[in-house]
């Protein structure tokens, strides 16, 4: 098991990023969160095995279809035990 976090920087906000980002990490049965942060970046943290990780900070590089991203900056750790329930969008952070 292993947790990823990352900020997704461009135009990933308004483009519906976080819904999409919520079906990619349900489709790969991820736990986490998803967040438009205030300087206009998206933060997520998820759940899962490392390949499934790996496979949405491929998804993150390249976002909804109206997004363009620009940057991905991530790190993925080893954890002991699972921290979520479920995957979810949070309020936004203003």
């Amino acid at each position: 098991m292993a947790q990823l976090h990352a900020v997704v920087y461009g135009q990933v906000q308004g483009v519906s990023f976080r819904a999409y980002a919520v079906d990619e990490a349900r489709r790969l049965k991820l736990t986490g969160w998803v967040q438009n942060q205030a300087d206009g970046t998206v933060q997520t943290t998820a759940v899962g095995p490392r390949t499934r990780l790996e496979a949405f900070v491929a998804w993150l590089h390249r976002g909804s279809p109206a997004a363009h991203v620009t940057q991905v900056s991530y790190t993925i750790v080893d954890i002991e035990i699972e921290t979520f329930d479920y995957f979810e969008i949070r309020r936004s952070i203003e």
